[in-house]
């Protein structure tokens, strides 16, 4: 049986940054992963993603960017790698909708630099857009576009680098812990630790089903369309955006080499009970709304395209869930990112290196509590 200090279930977005984070410390870590690193069939993939400041989902993600924002900048340094480009960011939709009216509280809360842009203006500034005037727009310098890919192997390279070992292609049959250590077991071994870090996506609805939270898992697809004019949708001439519409809300991103234009809807697909009931197959049929949304909103870029799955694992507030085990003071869960967690991985890394190490961390985690979400037992 081999031993560590501490287990990281799970290598992703959230895992590697734990790892990273706890081998830096001196812990001797190990992650396992169930796949190959850096894989496609999960949320940590798709070339790239959003970093925004101007959080709408709630004001308390605010500090935690900020955060997020000097943690990828350090890693860049470290690993002498390209993570993260700064692009503009739009969100635009009814005055009175849920992403205009929660970026403007993000930003008076947090004294935040945005500027407020009616329709005609917003369409003079970024001539791509056709939205009616009862649309208006605001606009946040503070946001950027992560490379996912990079962003995880980065910060792999950087826990092996410090000392962690990682295992891939390592199923985990199951879990256990009491006061004495945790025990986790493969299909080859089993290893040992004092603490355990569960980061394990859209497989917390099994890894976790203990702690009461009722995940549900999303498939999304995204889709790159390739304009005619790709120059017109380059970086800086084209921003990052968020768009509440009456089919739902759609985001996406300027044209990157080596893909086109970023488009996809968020939410809006079934809730799923395990991840092994997603299909990662793309169709025509999954790029149909958002073919449709580009053709009434950006028309300039509708274009061929491609299309990949990913998963979101959802809780019922879409709020994320980091906390202690409520049953295990050894193990720490993070879990639920609900498809707008990926910016915040270095943050969460840190938060889980500290309750690891101290049960409590420096950062405002108290939004992400997972008692707010237990399902009571019945009589």
């Amino acid at each position: 049986m081999s031993t560590f200090d501490t287990i990281v279930l799970g290598c992703g977005g959230m895992g590697s940054a734990a790892l990273y984070q706890l081998a830096k410390r001196g812990l001797r870590v190990l992650g396992i992963e169930q796949f190959p690193l850096v894989h496609s069939r999960g949320s940590s993939h798709g070339h790239t993603r959003i970093i925004r400041t101007a959080y709408y989902e709630h004001p308390s993600y605010v500090p935690l960017v900020w955060r997020s924002f000097e943690l990828w900048r350090d890693l860049e340094r470290e690993t002498n790698r390209e993570l993260l480009v700064p692009s503009p960011c739009v969100t635009m939709g009814p005055p009175d909708g849920e992403l205009v009216q929660g970026v403007m509280q993000a930003a008076r809360e947090h004294n935040l630099s945005i500027e407020s842009l009616p329709a005609q203006e917003l369409m003079k500034r970024f001539p791509a857009f056709r939205i009616g005037d009862e649309y208006t727009g605001v606009l946040e310098r503070d946001a950027g576009i992560l490379f996912v890919e990079d962003c995880v192997r980065a910060q792999l390279d950087a826990a092996k680098q410090s000392g962690a070992v990682v295992k891939a292609e390592c199923p985990v049959l199951d879990w256990h812990a009491n006061d004495h250590g945790v025990t986790v077991r493969t299909k080859d071994e089993t290893f040992h630790a004092a603490k355990l870090v569960v980061t394990a996506g859209a497989w917390a609805t099994t890894l976790l089903r203990d702690i009461g939270v009722p995940f549900t898992v999303m498939r999304q697809t995204m889709h790159w369309f390739e304009p005619p004019n790709r120059e017109a949708f380059g970086v800086g001439r084209f921003p990052i955006f968020l768009l509440d519409t009456d089919d739902g809300a759609f985001y996406g991103m300027p044209a990157l080499e080596p893909r086109g234009v970023k488009v996809a809807r968020h939410y809006g697909a079934p809730e799923l009970s395990l991840p092994n009931e997603v299909n990662w197959d793309v169709t025509e049929v999954d790029a149909y709304p958002v073919r449709a949304f580009l053709a009434r909103y950006i028309p300039l870029a509708v274009g061929p395209s491609t299309g990949q799955a990913c998963m979101y694992t959802l809780t019922p507030d879409r709020h994320f869930v980091i906390d202690v085990h409520p049953h295990h003071a050894n193990v720490v869960v993070a879990a639920g990112f609900s498809g707008h967690g990926f910016k915040f991985a270095p943050v969460v890394g840190e938060v889980l290196a500290d309750l690891v190490e101290r049960g409590s961390t420096r950062h405002d985690i108290s939004l992400f509590r997972a008692a707010r979400l237990t399902v009571p037992k019945g009589p």
